[in-house]
């Protein structure tokens, strides 16, 4: 039985998996829109939106947090200067996953998640 058992696993083991994931935040904090398949686009707002709610607070704390995940100042900087100030207000929800045209090599769906 699969109880508790949150997540995708989008066909790699654990380590694949969480680079993946990584590799797509940094990303989408570097670009703040980026074009993924739909699985992984859902996945990865269970990684992007906690790092959003972390940058809300500016502590020393949060950014060794939040560079622990993102593995660059630059990004880290970005994060807690720009991103996180124009969420201030709001409570969660800070991405849009837009589903787009099908991929032409497998037909697979397609996603535009984007930074609101």
């Amino acid at each position: 039985m699969r109880h508790q058992k949150k997540g995708r696993k989008l066909k790699r083991d654990h380590a694949h998996r969480k680079a993946l994931l990584n590799n797509l935040a940094k990303e989408l904090v570097e670009h703040e829109k980026i074009t993924t398949t739909v699985a992984k686009a859902k996945e990865l707002r269970s990684v992007i939106e906690p790092l959003i709610t972390l940058a809300k607070e500016d502590t020393l704390s949060n950014r060794r947090l939040a560079f622990a995940k993102l593995r660059s100042k630059a990004l880290v900087h970005k994060l807690f200067t720009e991103i996180a100030p124009r969420h201030k207000e709001r409570n969660g929800g800070y991405t849009r996953i837009v589903r787009i045209q099908n991929r032409n090599g497998d037909n697979a769906e397609t996603a535009l998640i984007e930074i609101l």
